[in-house]
Protein backbone atom coordinates (compact mmCIF):
# COMPACT_ATOMS: atom_id res chain seq x y z
CA UNK A 1 0.00 0.00 0.00
CA UNK A 2 2.71 2.57 0.81
CA UNK A 3 4.40 2.23 -2.69
CA UNK A 4 0.46 3.10 -4.23
CA UNK A 5 0.27 6.09 -2.27
CA UNK A 6 3.97 7.08 -1.03
CA UNK A 7 2.36 10.22 0.56
CA UNK A 8 -0.23 8.66 2.44
CA UNK A 9 0.89 10.02 5.98
CA UNK A 10 1.49 13.74 5.23
CA UNK A 11 -0.74 14.50 2.14
CA UNK A 12 -4.88 16.18 2.86
CA UNK A 13 -7.83 13.68 2.99
CA UNK A 14 -9.27 12.36 -0.38
CA UNK A 15 -12.83 12.14 -0.99
CA UNK A 16 -13.74 8.87 -0.45
CA UNK A 17 -12.23 9.24 3.37
CA UNK A 18 -13.96 12.07 4.04
CA UNK A 19 -17.44 10.26 5.82
CA UNK A 20 -14.89 8.39 8.08
CA UNK A 21 -12.77 11.31 9.34
CA UNK A 22 -16.00 13.14 9.71
CA UNK A 23 -17.71 10.03 11.66
CA UNK A 24 -14.22 9.86 13.65
CA UNK A 25 -14.59 13.44 14.31
CA UNK A 26 -18.04 12.98 15.83
CA UNK A 27 -17.23 10.35 18.46
CA UNK A 28 -13.86 12.60 19.71
CA UNK A 29 -14.60 13.49 23.19
CA UNK A 30 -12.30 15.86 23.02
CA UNK A 31 -13.23 17.89 19.70
CA UNK A 32 -16.96 17.91 20.67
CA UNK A 33 -15.97 19.27 24.17
CA UNK A 34 -13.68 21.90 22.64
CA UNK A 35 -16.79 23.04 20.42
CA UNK A 36 -19.11 22.64 23.59
CA UNK A 37 -16.76 25.71 25.25
CA UNK A 38 -16.60 27.39 22.35
CA UNK A 39 -19.97 27.79 21.52
CA UNK A 40 -21.22 28.26 25.17
CA UNK A 41 -18.21 29.46 26.92
CA UNK A 42 -20.19 30.78 29.72
CA UNK A 43 -21.98 27.54 30.46
CA UNK A 44 -19.92 24.35 29.48
CA UNK A 45 -18.58 23.60 32.68
CA UNK A 46 -20.82 22.87 34.39
CA UNK A 47 -23.87 21.78 31.85
CA UNK A 48 -21.59 20.20 29.22
CA UNK A 49 -22.71 16.93 29.79
CA UNK A 50 -26.30 17.85 29.07
CA UNK A 51 -24.94 20.41 25.44
CA UNK A 52 -22.55 18.14 24.17
CA UNK A 53 -24.97 15.66 23.05
CA UNK A 54 -26.99 18.29 21.53
CA UNK A 55 -23.18 19.94 20.07
CA UNK A 56 -22.55 16.36 18.47
CA UNK A 57 -26.09 15.81 17.03
CA UNK A 58 -26.34 19.86 15.65
CA UNK A 59 -22.63 18.80 13.88
CA UNK A 60 -24.06 16.01 12.52
CA UNK A 61 -26.61 17.42 10.82
CA UNK A 62 -24.35 20.06 9.15
CA UNK A 63 -21.64 17.47 8.59
CA UNK A 64 -22.84 14.35 8.36
CA UNK A 65 -23.78 13.60 5.17
CA UNK A 66 -20.68 15.14 2.88
CA UNK A 67 -18.78 13.12 1.02
CA UNK A 68 -15.65 15.31 -0.21
CA UNK A 69 -13.32 17.92 0.61
CA UNK A 70 -14.99 20.41 -1.71
CA UNK A 71 -18.13 20.35 0.18
CA UNK A 72 -16.69 20.53 3.41
CA UNK A 73 -14.19 23.53 2.32
CA UNK A 74 -17.62 25.06 0.96
CA UNK A 75 -19.22 24.74 4.38
CA UNK A 76 -15.85 26.26 5.75
CA UNK A 77 -16.25 28.96 4.07
CA UNK A 78 -19.76 30.07 5.15
CA UNK A 79 -18.08 30.21 8.98
CA UNK A 80 -14.69 31.66 6.97
CA UNK A 81 -17.62 34.61 6.09
CA UNK A 82 -18.75 35.34 9.35
CA UNK A 83 -15.51 35.49 10.98
CA UNK A 84 -14.34 37.72 8.15
CA UNK A 85 -16.91 39.91 8.70
CA UNK A 86 -16.79 40.01 12.61
CA UNK A 87 -12.63 40.40 13.11
CA UNK A 88 -11.71 42.90 9.97
CA UNK A 89 -12.52 45.89 9.15
CA UNK A 90 -11.99 45.26 5.09
CA UNK A 91 -10.37 42.54 3.02
CA UNK A 92 -8.49 43.43 -0.43
CA UNK A 93 -6.56 41.68 -2.71
CA UNK A 94 -4.20 42.62 -5.67
CA UNK A 95 -2.58 40.67 -8.57
CA UNK A 96 -4.98 37.48 -8.12
CA UNK A 97 -6.19 38.64 -11.79
CA UNK A 98 -2.86 38.47 -13.19
CA UNK A 99 -2.46 34.69 -12.62
CA UNK A 100 -3.73 31.66 -14.69
CA UNK A 101 -6.71 30.43 -12.73
CA UNK A 102 -6.12 26.92 -14.54
CA UNK A 103 -2.33 26.85 -13.67
CA UNK A 104 -0.85 25.28 -10.76
CA UNK A 105 1.31 27.91 -8.71
CA UNK A 106 3.73 27.16 -5.52
CA UNK A 107 2.39 30.66 -3.40
CA UNK A 108 5.65 31.25 -0.91
CA UNK A 109 3.85 33.72 1.56
CA UNK A 110 5.43 36.18 4.24
CA UNK A 111 4.08 34.58 7.44
CA UNK A 112 2.51 36.05 10.40
CA UNK A 113 -0.04 34.19 11.60
CA UNK A 114 -0.58 30.34 11.88
CA UNK A 115 -4.27 29.65 10.87
CA UNK A 116 -5.05 32.56 9.06
CA UNK A 117 -2.02 33.13 7.06
CA UNK A 118 -3.07 30.22 4.20
CA UNK A 119 -7.07 30.68 4.95
CA UNK A 120 -6.80 34.28 3.40
CA UNK A 121 -4.99 33.11 0.81
CA UNK A 122 -7.76 30.31 -0.10
CA UNK A 123 -10.68 32.61 0.74
CA UNK A 124 -9.44 35.16 -2.15
CA UNK A 125 -8.88 31.89 -4.71
CA UNK A 126 -12.46 30.72 -3.12
CA UNK A 127 -14.21 33.98 -4.04
CA UNK A 128 -12.41 33.51 -7.37
CA UNK A 129 -14.30 30.31 -8.05
CA UNK A 130 -10.86 29.37 -8.22
CA UNK A 131 -9.62 25.71 -6.54
CA UNK A 132 -7.80 26.04 -3.21
CA UNK A 133 -4.49 25.04 -2.43
CA UNK A 134 -2.95 22.74 -0.59
CA UNK A 135 -1.32 24.07 2.87
CA UNK A 136 1.98 23.08 4.32
CA UNK A 137 1.23 22.95 8.32
CA UNK A 138 4.18 21.45 10.90
CA UNK A 139 3.41 18.70 13.03
CA UNK A 140 4.34 20.67 16.10
CA UNK A 141 0.64 21.77 15.22
CA UNK A 142 -1.21 18.78 15.12
CA UNK A 143 -0.71 17.88 19.04
CA UNK A 144 -4.20 16.72 18.98
CA UNK A 145 -6.07 14.05 16.75
CA UNK A 146 -8.92 16.47 15.93
CA UNK A 147 -6.76 19.13 15.02
CA UNK A 148 -4.99 16.78 12.50
CA UNK A 149 -8.01 15.38 10.83
CA UNK A 150 -9.75 19.07 10.73
CA UNK A 151 -6.96 20.30 9.11
CA UNK A 152 -6.32 17.60 6.91
CA UNK A 153 -9.90 17.79 5.78
CA UNK A 154 -9.35 21.38 4.75
CA UNK A 155 -6.04 20.95 2.37
CA UNK A 156 -3.23 20.68 4.59
CA UNK A 157 -0.36 18.53 4.08
CA UNK A 158 2.07 17.73 7.19
CA UNK A 159 5.41 18.87 7.22
CA UNK A 160 7.50 16.72 9.45
CA UNK A 161 9.66 18.84 11.98
CA UNK A 162 10.00 16.31 14.51
CA UNK A 163 12.40 14.23 12.64
CA UNK A 164 15.05 12.95 14.72
CA UNK A 165 18.55 12.36 13.21
CA UNK A 166 20.19 12.99 9.82
CA UNK A 167 18.73 10.17 8.34
CA UNK A 168 14.84 10.20 9.71
CA UNK A 169 14.86 14.00 8.44
CA UNK A 170 16.32 13.26 5.00
CA UNK A 171 13.73 11.27 4.37
CA UNK A 172 11.03 13.29 5.64
CA UNK A 173 12.38 16.64 3.52
CA UNK A 174 13.35 14.11 0.54
CA UNK A 175 9.03 12.75 0.93
CA UNK A 176 7.83 16.69 1.50
CA UNK A 177 9.66 17.39 -1.24
CA UNK A 178 8.33 15.06 -3.50
CA UNK A 179 4.84 16.02 -2.78
CA UNK A 180 5.13 19.61 -3.24
CA UNK A 181 6.11 19.13 -6.51
CA UNK A 182 3.94 16.19 -7.57
CA UNK A 183 0.64 18.19 -6.23
CA UNK A 184 2.30 21.01 -8.97
CA UNK A 185 2.62 18.48 -11.89
CA UNK A 186 -0.86 17.19 -10.81
CA UNK A 187 -2.66 20.53 -11.86
CA UNK A 188 -2.31 21.25 -7.77
CA UNK A 189 -1.74 24.87 -6.28
CA UNK A 190 0.27 25.03 -2.92
CA UNK A 191 0.49 27.19 -0.06
CA UNK A 192 3.86 27.46 2.23
CA UNK A 193 5.33 29.73 4.26
CA UNK A 194 8.78 31.50 3.47
CA UNK A 195 10.11 30.22 6.94
CA UNK A 196 9.73 28.17 9.36
CA UNK A 197 7.56 29.96 12.20
CA UNK A 198 6.25 33.69 12.26
CA UNK A 199 8.20 36.67 11.66
CA UNK A 200 7.55 37.98 15.16
CA UNK A 201 9.49 41.11 14.91
CA UNK A 202 8.07 42.13 11.56
CA UNK A 203 10.96 41.58 8.93
CA UNK A 204 9.81 39.11 6.33
CA UNK A 205 12.59 37.19 5.16
CA UNK A 206 12.92 33.76 3.27
CA UNK A 207 15.20 31.20 4.36
CA UNK A 208 17.14 29.49 1.96
CA UNK A 209 16.70 26.34 3.62
CA UNK A 210 12.95 26.14 1.90
CA UNK A 211 14.73 26.42 -1.32
CA UNK A 212 16.84 23.71 -1.05
CA UNK A 213 14.15 21.53 0.25
CA UNK A 214 11.93 22.17 -3.20
CA UNK A 215 15.17 21.10 -5.15
CA UNK A 216 16.18 17.99 -3.40
CA UNK A 217 13.01 16.06 -5.14
CA UNK A 218 14.61 17.26 -8.23
CA UNK A 219 18.36 17.46 -7.86
CA UNK A 220 18.96 14.14 -10.37
CA UNK A 221 16.40 15.05 -12.75
CA UNK A 222 17.06 18.88 -13.47
CA UNK A 223 19.28 21.96 -12.70
CA UNK A 224 18.15 24.35 -9.66
CA UNK A 225 17.46 27.12 -12.16
CA UNK A 226 14.87 24.31 -13.65
CA UNK A 227 13.47 22.70 -10.75
CA UNK A 228 12.48 26.53 -9.58
CA UNK A 229 10.59 27.17 -13.29
CA UNK A 230 8.71 24.13 -12.84
CA UNK A 231 7.40 24.78 -9.64
CA UNK A 232 5.61 28.21 -10.71
CA UNK A 233 6.52 29.75 -7.71
CA UNK A 234 4.54 33.16 -7.19
CA UNK A 235 5.52 35.13 -3.83
CA UNK A 236 2.38 36.38 -1.91
CA UNK A 237 2.66 39.15 0.59
CA UNK A 238 0.13 39.10 3.61
CA UNK A 239 -0.36 42.13 5.79
CA UNK A 240 -2.51 42.75 8.99
CA UNK A 241 -3.72 46.09 9.91
CA UNK A 242 -3.53 44.76 13.73
CA UNK A 243 -1.58 41.40 14.50
CA UNK A 244 -4.16 39.53 17.19
CA UNK A 245 -1.02 38.38 18.32
CA UNK A 246 1.03 41.31 18.36
CA UNK A 247 1.60 41.62 22.10
CA UNK A 248 2.21 38.03 22.95
CA UNK A 249 4.86 37.83 20.29
CA UNK A 250 6.14 41.39 21.92
CA UNK A 251 6.36 39.65 24.94
CA UNK A 252 7.78 36.81 23.88
CA UNK A 253 10.46 38.21 22.17
CA UNK A 254 11.11 40.71 25.62
CA UNK A 255 11.85 37.64 27.33
CA UNK A 256 14.22 36.49 24.98
CA UNK A 257 16.26 39.75 25.47
CA UNK A 258 16.02 39.93 28.71
CA UNK A 259 16.13 36.25 30.40
CA UNK A 260 17.69 34.60 27.29
CA UNK A 261 15.51 31.91 26.31
CA UNK A 262 10.87 31.49 26.02
CA UNK A 263 9.65 28.10 27.00
CA UNK A 264 6.38 28.03 25.18
CA UNK A 265 3.36 26.25 27.36
CA UNK A 266 1.94 23.20 26.12
CA UNK A 267 -0.85 24.29 24.07
CA UNK A 268 0.61 27.52 23.65
CA UNK A 269 0.62 27.54 19.26
CA UNK A 270 -3.51 26.14 19.82
CA UNK A 271 -4.37 29.19 21.94
CA UNK A 272 -2.01 31.69 18.96
CA UNK A 273 -4.37 29.79 16.29
CA UNK A 274 -7.61 30.68 18.24
CA UNK A 275 -6.61 34.11 19.09
CA UNK A 276 -5.21 34.92 15.26
CA UNK A 277 -8.86 33.36 14.25
CA UNK A 278 -11.25 35.18 16.45
CA UNK A 279 -9.12 38.22 17.10
CA UNK A 280 -9.55 41.93 15.89
CA UNK A 281 -7.59 42.51 12.40
CA UNK A 282 -8.29 45.62 10.82
CA UNK A 283 -8.21 46.07 7.29
CA UNK A 284 -6.37 43.10 5.78
CA UNK A 285 -4.81 43.09 2.12
CA UNK A 286 -3.16 40.23 0.24
CA UNK A 287 -1.06 41.07 -2.95
CA UNK A 288 0.29 38.05 -4.92
CA UNK A 289 3.02 38.90 -6.82
CA UNK A 290 4.75 37.49 -9.89
CA UNK A 291 5.59 33.81 -11.02
CA UNK A 292 9.14 33.77 -10.52
CA UNK A 293 11.27 33.37 -14.54
CA UNK A 294 14.59 33.44 -15.32
CA UNK A 295 17.97 31.95 -14.27
CA UNK A 296 18.56 31.47 -10.59
CA UNK A 297 21.73 29.79 -9.85
CA UNK A 298 21.37 29.07 -6.13
CA UNK A 299 18.71 29.51 -3.42
CA UNK A 300 19.72 32.64 -1.56
CA UNK A 301 18.99 34.43 -5.33
CA UNK A 302 15.90 32.64 -4.95
CA UNK A 303 15.40 33.74 -1.82
CA UNK A 304 16.22 37.46 -2.31
CA UNK A 305 13.90 37.67 -5.58
CA UNK A 306 11.04 36.15 -3.13
CA UNK A 307 12.11 38.84 -0.80
CA UNK A 308 11.97 41.35 -2.85
CA UNK A 309 8.10 40.99 -4.02
CA UNK A 310 7.03 40.42 -0.52
CA UNK A 311 8.60 43.42 0.23
CA UNK A 312 7.68 45.68 -2.72
CA UNK A 313 4.04 44.43 -2.53
CA UNK A 314 3.20 44.84 1.33
CA UNK A 315 0.38 46.83 2.09
CA UNK A 316 0.94 49.22 4.33
CA UNK A 317 -1.06 50.45 6.79
CA UNK A 318 -1.76 53.67 8.97
CA UNK A 319 -0.44 51.26 12.03
CA UNK A 320 2.79 50.84 10.17
CA UNK A 321 3.18 54.65 9.17
CA UNK A 322 2.22 55.60 12.84
CA UNK A 323 4.74 52.99 14.49
CA UNK A 324 7.97 54.91 12.35
CA UNK A 325 6.21 58.31 13.52
CA UNK A 326 4.20 59.59 10.40
CA UNK A 327 1.34 61.23 11.25
CA UNK A 328 0.08 62.88 7.74
CA UNK A 329 -3.37 61.77 6.58
CA UNK A 330 -4.11 59.80 9.88
CA UNK A 331 -7.42 60.05 11.61
CA UNK A 332 -7.43 60.53 15.72
CA UNK A 333 -9.34 57.41 15.40
CA UNK A 334 -6.81 55.52 13.78
CA UNK A 335 -4.26 56.85 16.18
CA UNK A 336 -6.42 55.94 19.03
CA UNK A 337 -6.81 52.17 17.86
CA UNK A 338 -2.80 51.98 17.52
CA UNK A 339 -2.18 53.39 20.62
CA UNK A 340 -4.40 50.75 22.29
CA UNK A 341 -2.61 47.88 20.88
CA UNK A 342 0.07 48.47 23.78
CA UNK A 343 -1.85 48.44 27.07
CA UNK A 344 -1.64 44.32 26.80
CA UNK A 345 1.94 44.41 26.48
CA UNK A 346 4.18 44.12 29.12
CA UNK A 347 6.07 47.16 29.79
CA UNK A 348 9.62 46.05 28.18
CA UNK A 349 7.60 44.54 25.28
CA UNK A 350 6.11 47.96 24.35
CA UNK A 351 8.89 49.04 22.13
CA UNK A 352 9.55 46.01 20.41
CA UNK A 353 5.73 45.83 19.46
CA UNK A 354 6.14 49.28 17.99
CA UNK A 355 8.99 48.01 15.97
CA UNK A 356 6.94 45.26 14.79
CA UNK A 357 5.15 47.02 13.02
CA UNK A 358 7.74 49.47 11.72
CA UNK A 359 9.83 47.48 10.08
CA UNK A 360 7.29 46.37 6.90
CA UNK A 361 7.90 50.48 6.15
CA UNK A 362 11.36 50.52 7.04
CA UNK A 363 12.13 47.17 4.56
CA UNK A 364 10.17 49.24 1.76
CA UNK A 365 12.61 52.17 2.19
CA UNK A 366 15.56 50.39 1.83
CA UNK A 367 14.91 48.29 -0.75
CA UNK A 368 13.85 51.41 -2.94
CA UNK A 369 17.29 52.84 -1.62
CA UNK A 370 19.24 50.13 -3.34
Amino acid sequence: MAQQDPFKDIRPYRDDEVAQVLNRLLFNPEFISAVTQYQFPAVAGWLGWALRPMVRMGLAREFGEFSSVREFQAKVGGYMEKMIARSTTKLSCSGIDELDPDEAYLFVSNHRDIAMDPAFVNWTRFRMEMDTARIAIGDNLLQKDYVSDLMRLNKSFIVNRSAKGPREMMTALTQLSQYIDHSIQDGHCVWIAQREGRAKDGNDQTDPAILKMFYMAQRKQRSFSEAIERLNIVPVSISYEFDPCDYLKANELAAKQTEGGYEKAQFEDLDSIVRGIVGSKGHVHVAYGEPLRGEFDSPEQVAAEIDRQIISNYYLHPSNHLACGEQDGISAEQKAAFEARFERADDGARDIMRQMYANPVLNKQKQETV
